[in-house]
């Protein structure tokens, strides 16, 4: 069977998994192989429908950082985190982007 016009053209999202609220787009992909201490994550260029948590530094398996926590503006859910420092010149490249845990995101259609 062929796709309609309509699936076509239907953008491929990341939601929470808890409450479906859109979060980002899989076209802002960086990276699928990020790790988090829960496991799979991905790097993103940028997330959606998120509030940011106060900015703190912690130590993560690449070095340490300045991050904020990301949860969903819908019901709370911790997704993830964002970089807004790093330390590590080699490590400069993640700033401003944000890594959503594979668990608590799950892929949609817009």
């Amino acid at each position: 069977m062929n796709p309609s016009v309509e699936d076509l053209i239907r953008e491929r999202v990341y939601s929470c998994h808890n409450c479906r609220n859109q979060i980002s787009r899989h076209d802002d992909i960086i990276s699928k192989g990020f790790q988090s201490v829960k496991g799979r994550a991905f790097l993103f260029y940028e997330a959606k429908n998120v509030r940011e948590g106060a900015e703190e530094n912690k130590m993560l398996i690449t070095g340490n950082y300045k991050v904020r926590d990301l949860y969903c503006n819908e019901c709370g859910q911790l997704l993830g985190w964002k970089y807004i420092k790093a330390y590590n010149v080699t490590q400069k490249y993640k700033e401003g982007k944000v890594v959503l845990e594979k668990f608590k995101i799950t892929p949609a259609s817009s």
